[in-house]
């Protein structure tokens, strides 16, 4: 397991699972690229700042780079992502002392009973979502009320997308299409928003939200 700081653990570079074109977990461990991709877990840890849970979910998990460091905020631990390599991803993380349920779904039907999670975590994943309300469904079902939800995403920023085109050679217009504008106004319809931390300049934003736990009026948006 690589420590990369005193507040961020993350499965090594050698543990990790290649899964796919859009899987860049290495570039966490490239000079300069690796100290800003960091930078958007350490958002997420600000956030639960110091918070455990029972169950937590990660969306989106990809080779499991961030499943050392989700574990010691959780008893629990579990991971859903469309790739295949679900078994293989367990087997890398376990052999590191990383004990995690990872199944292959997409986060608009996801394999759980309802209210089953107190907690989720996605990180650069709902800007990727061709229909982020029907996950966004799926994660309110699987919160019991209350739940805590925390998502990392890029903002529509120059900032953003400059840093994209020059430290990772893609382009934000084929990745996201405009998706980045609405992600906010999708989660909050379904979530009560608590919290929303930018860096830097919006070129990143955490947001922890909470399922409602009051019951929204007839004729709301779903």
């Amino acid at each position: 397991m690589a420590l990369t700081s005193h507040r961020l653990r993350l499965l090594s570079r050698a543990a990790l699972t290649h899964t796919g074109p859009v899987d860049h977990a290495d570039w966490n461990y490239r000079p300069l690229l690796g100290w800003l991709q960091r930078r958007r877990f350490r958002m997420v840890v600000d956030l639960i700042s110091g918070s455990r849970f029972d169950r937590l979910l990660e969306v989106a998990y990809g080779s499991g780079i961030f499943l050392p460091q989700l574990q010691l905020h959780c008893a629990s631990l579990y991971g859903v992502d469309i790739h295949p390599l679900a078994a293989e991803v367990e087997k890398a993380a376990a052999a590191h002392g990383i004990r995690a349920r990872l199944f292959v779904a997409d986060a608009a039907e996801l394999p759980f009973r309802s209210r089953f999670f107190d907690a989720a975590v996605m990180v650069s994943a709902v800007e990727f979502f061709e229909d982020a309300g029907a996950a966004s469904r799926e994660l309110r079902r699987v919160l019991q009320p209350g739940g805590a939800l925390f998502v990392v995403t890029p903002g529509a920023s120059a900032l953003c997308d400059l840093g994209l085109r020059i430290f990772m050679g893609e382009s934000a217009a084929k990745d996201y299409g405009d998706r980045r504008a609405h992600v906010r106004a999708v989660l909050e319809r379904h979530f009560d928003l608590i919290e929303e931390s930018r860096w830097p300049r919006g070129a990143w934003r955490a947001l922890r939200l909470y399922t409602a736990l009051k019951m929204r009026p007839k004729g709301s948006l779903s």
